[in-house]
């Protein structure tokens, strides 16, 4: 048997039984990786021959794994604490840990979702591009109709404006059931007694003045609750409490309508001489009154002057004038 140039012999070894002690191949062969003690359940492998000079060698080889070696330890992730889980929560098992764990088991990962389409935002799919309408402009309310409409009126005025004239014709002419309920009318029917007030303001014209508003605000609420409308005229003083606007407003209700009738003091004058009997005023007291009339410019009050207008005409503009009250309501 030829063994290569420079190769060592190895020691005689008895039949069945390894190499001699004290005999080992990297001692001759300082190039040749060492070969691990052969374990209680390692088989012996052969030993192949070394190369000869002058050739390459072939590369180390790995050395085998026992096959009851441990497996390799791997960093273990932070643990952190398990978050809680509701009644539906689906349980995982617990990830084995320690040196008898075959090898590290990755948590399970969510599911990956799928891209979102193009024309999507989110998880909600956006609908076509379509032009958008301008918002219509909502129609008007339509007009307060004054003539079909159950109202309370009260007509201020000097003697001589026209007021019982005016209502009078205005209450004939409704479409809806109309009353006409005059203050000086309702205070003549104090025949024996009656207080006058051309023979001056006291206590006893006051007193019969009061009664008779009283009994005209009395007419207009019932009138008012069966559905028929009332027009009132009245000589009311913007500057006199006790003829004021807030006796009418107690006896009729919060829904009477002021309207000033206010022509120039010449028509007042011209019209009073027309008159007879009681209700016929001198001329200072008619100027005296016509003046203290001038104080409801400013008041918020609609004022109406009918000096170049007649009774018909007058008619149709208190209705217009009713018509912007019952939708913004004067303040008085």
């Amino acid at each position: 048997m030829q063994h290569a140039v420079g190769s060592p012999l190895p020691p005689p070894h008895q039949p069945g039984h390894g190499p001699a002690d004290g005999w080992s191949p990297a001692a001759h062969h300082p190039d040749r990786p060492p070969e691990p003690p052969p374990g209680p359940h390692r088989a012996s492998a052969p030993v192949p021959p070394p190369p000869a000079p002058g050739y390459p060698g072939l590369p180390p080889a790995t050395p085998p794994v026992p096959p009851h070696a441990p497996a390799p330890q791997y960093a273990q992730p932070p643990q952190h604490p398990p978050a809680p889980q509701g009644p539906s929560a689906p349980q995982h098992p617990p990830v084995p840990q320690g040196p008898s764990a075959p090898r590290h088991v990755q948590p399970p990962q969510p599911p990956r979702q799928a891209p979102h389409p193009p024309d999507g935002t989110g998880h909600v799919p956006l609908p076509p591009g379509r032009p958008v309408s301008a918002p219509s402009v909502p129609p008007a309310p339509p007009a307060a109709d004054p003539a079909g409409t159950v109202l309370a009126v009260l007509l201020i005025g000097p003697a001589g404006a026209g007021k019982t004239s005016v209502a009078k014709y205005w209450a004939d002419h409704r479409r809806v059931p109309t009353a006409h309920i005059s203050l000086d009318d309702v205070r003549e029917w104090v025949r024996s007694g009656f207080a006058d007030p051309q023979s001056g303001w006291n206590e006893h014209s006051e007193a019969q003045y009061r009664l008779a508003r009283r009994t005209c605000g009395f007419a207009a609420r019932n009138f008012l609750a069966n559905g028929i409308s009332c027009i009132l005229d009245d000589a009311v003083f913007p500057d006199r409490p006790v003829v004021g606007l807030g006796g009418w407003k107690r006896h009729v209700g919060p829904g009477l309508l002021p309207v000033v009738l206010l022509p120039g003091l010449d028509v007042v004058l011209e019209r009073n001489a027309e008159r007879a009997g009681n209700r016929r005023l001198t001329d200072e007291e008619v100027a005296r009154i016509h003046g203290r009339m001038a104080g409801w410019y400013g008041s918020g009050l609609p004022i109406i002057d009918n000096s170049q207008i007649d009774v018909p005409e007058t008619a149709r503009v208190l209705d217009d004038v009713l018509a912007r009250s019952i939708a913004s309501p004067p303040t008085w």
